[in-house]
């Protein structure tokens, strides 16, 4: 499970956030995550507590928002969902896409309180 040493790493860069801006809490982290990348949302809330566990995100809540991995086809140009669509254009049948988002793993929000 590689989600735990990446969430500590997060974990690092929004205690260095908070520093620079002075916060001494935090109340709430939102993370975006593809629903192509290698991270498994269930995986990050498992391990979430055992990477804030005494830093100043110890208290905070975690919300995961799952970002669409879509594509485009690259014969219609028609805008698809690859996992819902199987991979392949529900306009014409084509396997030839090119990926528009979904492999994202990113902070998106830090509020404090």
């Amino acid at each position: 499970m590689h989600e735990l040493g990446v969430v500590i790493e997060v974990v690092k860069t929004v205690e260095k956030i908070a520093k620079d801006h002075e916060l001494s809490k935090v109340d709430t982290l939102v993370l975006q995550i593809g629903e192509l990348s290698s991270m498994i949302p269930k995986y990050i809330e498992l391990c979430y507590p055992a990477a804030v566990f005494n830093t100043i995100l110890e208290d905070t809540k975690l919300k995961i928002e799952i970002l669409p991995g879509n594509g485009i086809c690259k014969k219609c140009n028609k805008v698809f969902n690859l996992l819902e669509n199987k991979r392949e254009c529900p306009n014409c049948r084509s396997a030839e896409w090119e990926l528009l988002c979904g492999n994202e793993f990113m902070i998106k929000e830090i509020i404090a309180c």
